[in-house]
């Protein structure tokens, strides 16, 4: 997958498609981010909630995969919640904050990212929107639709990419 950091036109293809592209193009949008920032600003936290770019690029990595593979496919994934310093986060886990292993790096958490994107590329072009999750995954009982997953996806990552946004700004200022 290229790392395109164009909105998709405006007279592209509706459904599946448009989903597709709009989901490539912010998650392209976070990867181009973190990767532009130096090695020492990606494992700095600039917010007073402590968490570092490094550790968002997992997290989006992490939820990309807890939606469309654990959760709507129903397949088993090594470590649904491997971004969080908690098995489960929840309510239940107020202070479950991002983690990343001390060797990790923002251009294998990119690699990984786009292989999920492609993954979600894949479910997609195979599913109707209207399609329900399978239960036994991540849902116990009622899954949601491909595209109500699909629109809280992109909604989680366009919070993110502003936040990403802030962090960045500040690292250039030296803040």
């Amino acid at each position: 997958m290229s790392r395109n950091v164009e909105e998709p036109p405006k007279t592209g293809p509706a459904g599946a498609p448009r989903w597709a592209d709009y989901l490539d193009w912010v998650r392209g949008e976070m990867i181009r981010g973190v990767l532009d920032l130096t090695p020492e600003q990606q494992r700095t936290a600039r917010v007073p909630s402590g968490w570092t770019p490094l550790e968002l690029l997992s997290h989006a990595l992490h939820m990309e995969q807890r939606w469309f593979v654990w959760g709507f496919l129903g397949e088993p994934v090594e470590e649904p919640f491997g971004d969080w310093d908690v098995d489960n986060p929840g309510e239940d886990t107020p202070d479950a904050r991002w983690q990343v292993p001390a060797d990790a790096t923002a251009e294998s958490y990119a690699e990984r990212l786009e292989a999920i994107g492609e993954r979600t590329r894949e479910v997609l072009a195979s599913y109707p929107l209207d399609a329900r999750g399978a239960v036994g995954g991540r849902f116990t009982s009622d899954p949601p639709t491909l595209e109500w997953i699909c629109f809280h996806v992109l909604a989680e990552y366009a919070r993110h990419a502003g936040h990403l946004d802030i962090v960045v700004e500040l690292g250039r200022s030296g803040d």
